[in-house]
């Protein structure tokens, strides 16, 4: 095999190295804001449940206040009654004061179904707050090892990015730069072998007298389809499938 096609190899693998490492770094990010988005889900419903209890807390507290006032509202009528002499203005204060206790009671049954939704909605707080802090534990956890992750993923990039420049720096400018060129064109399979008369990148048939010189091993020899360089080793098979 031709020295450069084996310096070639080792950039290519290289390079793929490096592609797969900063694709996963890609992916940290994002992993980071949906487990963030995850705790911040459960913090909303633990808020949403402690909103909904002080809502049904101040319901309760305008229906005492109600009370109170129907209430006041039948201390004055009871003392217009023993004020007045007159019988149909007596019997109109009662029937007031009969309203006021039958509002009273509605007031009183409603304040009721508030005790039984408060004591739901405090159940509902104990829960969400569980959640909450287990999603918060359980996310706390995973962003650590994300952290621990991209630390060791920018430390391999690092010692990669370190060897890659030096076996670039081994190839030839012309044919680093048509090398890099096509590893971005081609999405990272640039150098590739020749099986049964096939380029192992495009997968197409190759002409017999380029497989010769592929084989020949005497020259950098690239692909007349895609332009990918080609290369022979000793356990390929040539022979072209039928």
């Amino acid at each position: 095999m031709l020295e450069i096609i084996e310096k070639l190899l080792i950039l290519q693998d290289r390079d793929r190295q490096l592609m797969h490492i900063r694709a996963q770094l890609g992916q940290i990010d994002p992993e980071r804001a949906s487990l963030n988005a995850k705790a911040s889900s459960t913090q909303a419903g633990l808020e949403a449940a402690k909103l909904r209890g002080k809502q049904i807390e101040s319901e309760k507290k305008q229906l005492e206040l109600g009370v109170e006032a129907k209430k006041t509202l039948i201390e004055k009528y009871a003392n217009q009654q023993l004020q007045t002499r007159k019988n149909e203005e007596y019997k109109a204060l009662a029937h007031e004061i009969e309203t006021c206790k039958a509002d009273i009671s509605t007031i009183e049954d409603k304040e009721i179904e508030l005790m039984e939704q408060a004591e739901a909605a405090q159940k509902q707080v104990v829960i969400a707050s569980r959640e909450a802090a287990d999603a918060k534990k359980l996310v706390d956890g995973q962003i650590a090892e994300l952290a621990a992750r991209e630390t060791n993923l920018k430390k391999e990039l690092a010692q990669l990015e370190t060897d890659r420049d030096q076996l670039a720096s081994a190839v030839d400018e012309g044919t680093r730069s048509r090398y890099e060129r096509l590893f971005k064109n081609k999405g990272g399979m640039v150098v590739v072998g020749v099986q049964h008369g096939v380029c192992g990148g495009c997968h197409m048939k190759l002409q017999q007298q380029l497989i010769v010189s592929v084989q020949a091993q005497q020259e950098v020899i690239t692909c007349s389809n895609c332009g990918r360089i080609l290369y022979y080793a000793r356990d390929m098979d040539l022979a072209v499938k039928d």
